[in-house]
Order: C-alpha cells, then structure tokens, then sequence
C-alpha cells in the first residue's frame, strides 16, 4: 500500500523542512523549523515537534485530498456535475466505476493513506519523546488522534472495510487485510474521545486553523450520529452549540470567509484562497473559472431544482450561469478564485466544520429519539436563515426525517462528500433494507446502478502489492 513506502528519516526531513509548514508561521506563530533532523530530533523540543505535526495540515497529500473529497462523492451523488470530459469522472456520473480508475487510486487512496501513515510516525514520536512539555504534549497528541480519526472516517465511508494500520510499521502495514468496518468505526471513535480529553477549548492557531476540543466534538457528533448512537449524538453536537464558542452567520456571503464565527475548522492556505475555486489543474478541476469560461464543476440542475423557491442559499450559494448556450449552476459558496486588486493575500481558507451542521445534526438525532419540538426548531434555526418558513408543528416523525435529509441537501452541498454519506447511511424510505441511495441515486440512474455501487472498488493495483486485500462486492 502507499502509505507503506514512505521511510521514517525522509518523512522526517520532509516535515521539517521549510517549504512545509514555514509559508504558515503567522498563523501558528513558532520558531523556524531546522531544515533536516532525524525523528529523535524532530521530537526533542517544543518548537520542532510542533513544526513536524503541522506537516500534517499543510502536506501536499493533505491539500490533494481535500478536492477531491467533495467532487468524487458529489458527482456519485448527482449533487455535482464534471463538465470537462473525461471517462474515468464519468464513471463516478453513471455510478460504474471500474477498479482501475484512477481518481480512486490516487487521489482517493494514496492521499488519504499517506497523511494516514504520517500521522502514525507523528503519534509515535510525540509518545515516546521525554522532554516535550506536558501541555504541548497533550495537544499534539490529542490533534494528531483526531487527524486519524478524519482520515479513518473518510476511508470506511468511501470503501466500508479498509486496512487500518495504527502503527508506523511501514513492513507490517504493506501486508494488512481490511479490517471490518465496524472495527474501524470504533476506532474513530476511540481516537476521538481520547483527543477530547487531551484538548482543551482554546485553539492553539488563529482564524481556527488548528484543532480544539469543540472540533473533535464536531466529528464525534457526526460519528454517533453515522453509527446511529442518537442520545451521543445529541448530546455531542449540543455541546459544540452551546460552548459560547460559535454563532450562525446572518449573512450566507460570509460563511466561508476565514473569519466568519460559524466555523469550527478550517485547513489554512498560503494565500487565502481555497483549494475549492483554485484547483485548476488538468486532473481537478474547480467550483470556479475565469469569466466566461465554463467551470469544470458545477451544481446539478437536479440539485438547483430541488431547493425551495426563495432558499437564500439558492440565490447566494449557486450562481446560473450562461456559457455557450447552456446554463450552469456555479457553486459560489466561496466567493475568491484570484485575490483581489492589490491584495496580497485573500480571506478564504478551506471549511472543514462548521455550526450549521451541528444544528443539523442534533435535529436528526432528536427527530430518532421522538422529541420532535426540539428537532423541529433546530430546523428552523437554520430554515430561518435561509428566509424559508418554518416547519409545520404537527409533522410527523418519518416527515420531519425526510425534511432534515432535505435540508442536510440545501445546506451541506458541495461540501465533503456530506450529500453520498447522508444517502448511503441512511435507510430507504419505501424498503429499509435498502439504503436512500437505492431510492434516490438508483432511481435517477436505473440503467447503471446497483446497491453495491455504495462502496467504491478497492483500487486493482494495491491488490497486486497486497494480496490480503480483498475486493467489495459488484467489482470482481
């Protein structure tokens, strides 16, 4: 596997070096790193263990990852369209993706193993180093156990059983079998509720770009609810609302702005603008382009059509747009594909979590637990906002379920993949031995979709390296 390759004494030079993390030093105010040290090294002071564990944020294969999260998911959920053509993409649109496609060996597997492995090097090193002070101690730990838990969670969504390596042992991890998804489900959260205790509230960066306590809540609500632990996830998500922390937005246009207080999280980028307007390359493609040219992705017309009429988000997060005869959908969450006139640096970093979800997600865990006037007026709060009516008081449970599934879509769109989980977790409305998937993506493709498409392929070429690893269903 990709993550097995990677030696310790490279990674730690890597890390280390001044490329990596220096073009973020106002952010996370320390001492410039050494430019090559050995692991010992790395974790012999304050300033260089923290210099090798923000390797993690800003490493190349994290920033590689985080587009393609939202894109791959959102095409397989009809939520989002590729409009440059390309086969491999089109076998994410027609749900038939075949086990050597490249964007799921690649940009899927390889970018979220490789921050996986770097995370493990960085959780040993911090253990076994005798001379961090505890307080730093304790909060590299505790971000570097929530980083894992991130990946581990993108990774059993996407592929269901997966391969866990927990140590750095690059010899025995090339070799591991997937372990069973509900194995790595309990993994995640037992990284997450030990990063709770390590953490505190206080963010150890500015504009919130490195991880707290309320952060690791965030996740860890999303985790309970996902596994259907609805008492936790109410009371998870209900402590990140009233930490005094976070306030909703009045104003949609400032949301993704890197000062707005809705966020929980956000990866920081050097100049200010996000991966999701400036990924322009030939493989990503981006929310944005220059005026006149048609962006490569855009929102769906089954998803623009979908919103209510008068959904402010309708009206300020997607765009139509005119090119060449055919109107897009231009998903304009994030308002910057270039800086603006005289500026140096922009206001917009990448959004991970953030407040509205939280809402959302005690809604639906107390929607599960039957107290239907506390999740109708976390609805409202975010429907308010949005300048849409409020819920009818006599809905009924399976209603007022269908509702937030529906508001999740408005609000979370174009936003890591949260549409594909929301359909792939949830159980179908008509068969509930189905999935919402079935129902919905299966009933938009009929001539392409089969239940097992829930779950991507194993990529064909990591099981030619590894043959414990074995394929899902509907692949072989």
């Amino acid at each position: 596997m990709y993550h097995s390759f990677i030696n310790k004494k490279v990674l730690a030079a890597l890390l280390l070096a001044g490329t990596v993390f220096s073009s973020c030093k106002k952010l996370v105010e320390i001492g410039a790193p050494a430019t090559q040290v050995g692991l010992d090294q790395a974790f012999a002071s304050d300033a260089t263990a923290t210099s090798a564990v923000l390797g993690i944020y800003n490493a190349s294969f994290t920033r590689d990852l985080m587009f393609p999260l939202t894109q791959l998911p959102g095409i397989s959920a009809n939520e989002l369209q590729n409009n440059v053509p390309n086969a491999s993409l089109d076998e994410f649109k027609n749900n038939s993706i075949t086990i050597t496609n490249g964007y799921v060996a690649t940009n899927l597997w390889a970018y979220s193993y490789a921050p996986l492995a770097q995370a493990n090097a960085m959780l040993e090193g911090v253990t076994k180093s005798t001379t961090l002070s505890t307080g730093l101690k304790n909060q590299l730990m505790g971000e570097i156990k929530f980083w894992r838990a991130f990946l581990l969670f993108q990774q059993v969504n996407i592929w269901g059983d997966v391969p866990m390596p927990l140590t750095d042992d690059p010899v025995g991890n090339a070799s591991l079998a997937r372990t069973p998804a509900a194995d790595v489900w309990k993994q995640v959260e037992k990284d997450l509720t030990e990063a709770q205790a390590l953490l505190t509230d206080t963010y150890p960066s500015t504009l919130r770009s490195r991880v707290n306590k309320q952060t690791v809540n965030a996740l860890l609500a999303r985790v309970y609810l996902y596994t259907k632990q609805w008492q936790l996830a109410e009371t998870t998500a209900d402590a990140v609302i009233k930490s005094g922390i976070y306030s909703l937005n009045k104003d949609l246009n400032t949301i993704f702005s890197n000062t707005s207080n809705e966020i929980i999280w956000q990866i920081a980028t050097l100049n200010g603008l996000s991966v999701f307007t400036t990924n322009t390359d030939a493989k990503g493609g981006s929310f944005a382009a220059t005026p006149g040219v048609v962006p490569a992705l855009t929102a769906t017309d089954t998803l623009y059509n979908s919103m209510e009429a008068g959904d402010l988000r309708k009206a300020n997060w997607i765009t139509p747009t005119v090119i060449g005869g055919t109107n897009y959908k231009v998903v304009t969450k994030y308002k910057l594909r270039v800086l603006p006139t005289g500026a140096t640096t922009g206001n917009e970093y990448n959004v991970v979590l953030r407040l509205a979800e939280q809402y959302l997600i005690r809604a639906e865990a107390r929607a599960q637990l039957a107290n239907l006037g506390g999740a109708i007026a976390d609805v409202d709060t975010i429907r308010s906002r949005a300048g849409l009516s409020m819920l009818d008081n006599n809905i009924s449970q399976t209603n007022l379920l269908l509702a937030i599934e529906n508001e999740r879509k408005a609000e979370l769109f174009g936003e890591w993949g949260a549409r594909w989980f929301d359909l792939k977790r949830t159980p179908g409305r008509v068969d509930p031995s189905k999935s919402r998937a079935d129902e919905v993506v299966g009933g938009m493709r009929p001539a392409t979709w089969q239940s097992t498409d829930v779950l991507y392929p194993i990529p064909d070429a990591q099981r030619q390296l590894n043959t414990a690893l074995t394929q899902n269903p509907g692949y072989n």
